[in-house]
């Protein structure tokens, strides 16, 4: 072998240790409900303050030209897990009852609904590559346990199945005088329900709570 052929070999070899050697980078997506472009620091704004959101945006990368696929909660959340439009998985509300009116679009407490287990998620591939998964918040891509996080990819999952508004409250936020349809509000650890939004004080602290748990 030549002094240079051995050079060579070397150099790939030194490289390819060094590859191997540098850590797969921590990935954190927030995936916010009725947010607008401009409403955080990292694309603007002066009059929110969300410092850990800027540093993040320094530190990490900053995707400026991504649309959700969806304006409502379930069928966006379905794309952005599966990398599909959710009309072709299902998940879109497109079907129609016997009178010919849309069904809703997301879905509620009970629904049959949910996102296939057959799909291949983020959370899946990303196991596949020896990461660490873990779901908090708000998942409203079935309430059913084989479509819930654990059955999709992510080993650890804290928070609700369903959008906050779907609990026992009147629907517009106000005091409750008109009991709603649904149970009060489960707040899940794995596949257990371990407490429950029960009135306008928990849904305040709903958000700081599954925060802490996510820290």
């Amino acid at each position: 072998m030549s002094f240079l052929s051995f050079l060579l070999l070397f150099s790939a070899f030194f490289c390819s240790s060094l590859l191997a050697e540098i850590q797969k980078p921590n990935i954190v997506l927030m995936f916010i409900d009725d947010m607008g472009y401009g409403d955080i620091g990292p694309f603007g704004n002066k009059i929110n303050k969300t410092p850990h959101l800027d540093r993040m945006a320094e530190e990490g990368n900053v995707l400026t030209q991504f649309y959700v696929a969806n304006t409502a909660c379930t069928p966006s959340r379905a794309a952005l897990l599966t990398g599909t439009y959710a009309n072709r998985i299902g998940m879109d509300g497109g079907l129609q009852n016997k009178e010919g009116i849309p069904s809703f679009i997301v879905n509620f407490p009970g629904d049959h609904r949910g996102l296939n287990p057959s799909e291949i998620t983020i959370a899946e591939m990303l196991k596949e590559n020896g990461y660490a998964t873990g779901c908090f918040g708000k998942w409203h891509l079935g309430d059913q346990p084989e479509f819930m996080p654990l059955a999709q990819g992510f080993d650890t999952y804290f928070g609700i199945p369903y959008s906050n508004d779907m609990w026992p409250g009147n629907k517009r936020g106000n005091p409750v005088t008109n009991r709603g349809p649904y149970e009060p509000l489960p707040i899940m650890l794995q596949k257990k329900a371990v407490a429950h939004v029960s009135d306008d004080y928990d849904q305040a602290l709903l958000a700081e709570v599954i925060t802490d748990e996510a820290i």
